[in-house]
């Protein structure tokens, strides 16, 4: 019997560019995030079970071989982000989105709560 050393990497790119683990929608970023806050493989399948373990495996040992190719497309992945959430904030749609929302979280924290629940800020 011959056994093959070579093992296929389990990650696929979207069309946004964001790599995926397996054949889930959960991003390479969030397992070595999670593995970087010091959860076990056995961990980040436990909070995203549609993760194989074997999986997760695979990917962290790929991270820990190249971690600076990983920790740079993360990087890139945060900048990517930051600007499109700074895009987002200055148009004027969720300006007044935003309004809307903050005007309504004031009106429900000063109604009379009727169902008994804290409604209060805990902040």
């Amino acid at each position: 019997m011959m056994l093959s050393a070579t093992q296929v990497v389990p990650m696929t790119v979207d069309r946004d560019g964001v790599i995926r683990v397996g054949e889930t929608r959960v991003r390479l970023a969030t397992v070595i995030f999670a593995f970087n806050e010091g959860c076990t493989p056995e961990d980040i399948v436990s909070q995203y079970p549609t993760l194989r373990l074997a999986d997760v495996y695979a990917v962290i040992a790929y991270y820990l071989n190249d971690k600076a190719e990983i920790d740079d497309y993360i990087a890139t992945r945060k900048k990517i982000a930051t600007t499109l959430r700074h895009e987002l904030e200055a148009t004027s749609d969720y300006q007044q989105f935003r309004e809307r929302l903050l005007a309504r979280r004031q009106t429900q924290l000063h109604q009379p709560n009727v169902s008994g629940e804290d409604v209060s800020e805990t902040e």
